[in-house]
């Protein structure tokens, strides 16, 4: 299927549901939100104090079996490139780390490492080799 280009594609403000919002949670806030900023260089907003709430690029969801049973839920980051092998040389020349030294997995969905945050914790990124629905019509 071919893909809509960005004034091609359905509004946001005709749908029930327009957005998502994230949240990660860290033991450094301060310092994940500079790397953020700096770093990824996302636009924020300042919700007051300090708080930066970041613009993501677009973003899909996928809904993947669990074990819940006990009603703790456990979500999942992850950020998505075109060229991953590219995008961990440019995040490393930053300054970021990456687990395992950067090493890139190659799983069947798309090829996946794992950044660090300054707070040490971390978020996935990965080259996806599955159709996005966000180029879908």
């Amino acid at each position: 299927m071919v893909g809509l280009g960005p004034a091609e594609r359905p509004s946001t403000l005709d749908r029930m549901i327009n957005g998502s919002h994230v949240i990660i949670y860290s033991s450094d806030a301060d310092a994940d939100r500079a790397f953020f900023r700096d770093v990824l260089e996302y636009p924020s907003a300042d919700a007051g104090g300090g708080w930066l709430i970041f613009a993501l690029p677009p973003s899909e969801v996928a809904v993947h079996p669990g074990d819940v049973s006990d009603g703790a839920s456990v979500h999942e980051l992850y950020l998505m490139c075109d060229d991953i092998k590219a995008t961990v040389e440019e995040l490393t020349a930053k300054g970021v780390s990456f687990e395992d030294d950067g090493a890139i997995t190659d799983q069947r969905w798309g090829l996946v490492a794992a950044l660090r945050l300054p707070s040490g914790g971390k978020v996935g990124i990965y080259e996806p080799r599955h159709p996005s629905p966000l180029d879908l019509g």
